[in-house]
């Protein structure tokens, strides 16, 4: 294994207790960096924490509650900072998948969208980040959409929220690269987590139809074969090695890139 210099770090992760924000989780305490876990569901975010401290032996500190809430960044970072010295790496995750065109998309899901994909990123990135300037280091990974770059008509609610984190990614990277703070995002394709089960599986269904009688891993499967140029869908771990680089001391050089993992894709409906 790759010594990403980082051990004894302390990273804050949202969207933490499944998924990708998981893999990333575990990827980073197998590299012996303590934990600041968020996600909504309070049981399966403790057990998701617990796992981690009992399999890697570092801390974590599991703070369950609502990103969208426009208060609760600064909440997280104020109870984080009372546990730990600082926060030294951030992985903006929280979110999901929607399928929906400007047409179809309600105004509510806009907004809930918007909250829980940009703007909580936006806030935590606005709360740590003057602590990584005091300390003259710092790393975030925000995670994104391939549909950021590439965007997908059935996918717009997504995609146009994607475009935006990258855009601010490559801003934010620019404004704080002389503290020591490196920004980078990570555009995802077409991986297969309990999410985009049950986000995207209902609208491939409805515009598929000779799909409705297949299950999920048939059509996780085929899509990954059709619309894949490596043949198949990733898996969450192939988005937590490419965070973990990131957000490691091996990386003194990359910076405001929006890395494309997607396996050559530029779309997966």
């Amino acid at each position: 294994m790759m010594d990403l210099k980082i051990a004894g770090k302390v990273a804050l992760v949202s969207g933490a207790s499944t998924g990708i924000g998981f893999s990333i989780c575990a990827e980073l305490a197998d590299n012996g960096v303590h934990l600041v876990m968020v996600a909504r569901n309070a049981q399966r975010l403790l057990s998701a924490a617990q796992t981690l401290e009992n399999k890697y032996g570092v801390k974590t500190l599991a703070i369950a509650g609502d990103v969208a809430e426009p208060a609760f960044p600064r909440a997280v970072v104020s109870e984080a900072l009372r546990h730990f010295a600082g926060i030294d790496l951030l992985v903006n995750n929280a979110g999901r998948a929607h399928t929906g065109t400007l047409l179809t998309t309600s105004e509510e899901d806009w907004h809930s969208m918007t909250e829980v994909k940009f703007s909580a990123m936006r806030r935590f990135c606005r709360e740590v980040i003057p602590g990584m300037q005091q300390r003259r280091w710092g790393r975030i990974v925000n995670i994104s959409s391939i549909g950021g770059i590439f965007p997908n008509p059935p996918l717009t609610v997504s995609h146009a929220l994607s475009a935006a984190i990258n855009n601010l990614t490559r801003s934010l990277a620019l404004d704080v690269a002389a503290d020591g703070i490196l920004v980078n995002a990570i555009g995802v394709g077409a991986v297969a987590t309990e999410n985009w089960a049950h986000n995207m599986l209902p609208g491939v269904r409805a515009r598929r139809p000779e799909l409705k009688g297949s299950g999920d891993e048939e059509i996780i499967a085929r899509l990954g074969r059709e619309r894949t140029p490596v043949g198949h869908f990733g898996q969450p771990e192939d988005i937590a090695d490419i965070a973990a680089f990131l957000l490691s001391a091996r990386n003194n050089f990359v910076t405001g890139h929006t890395v494309e993992a997607s396996g050559g894709a530029d779309r997966f409906m």
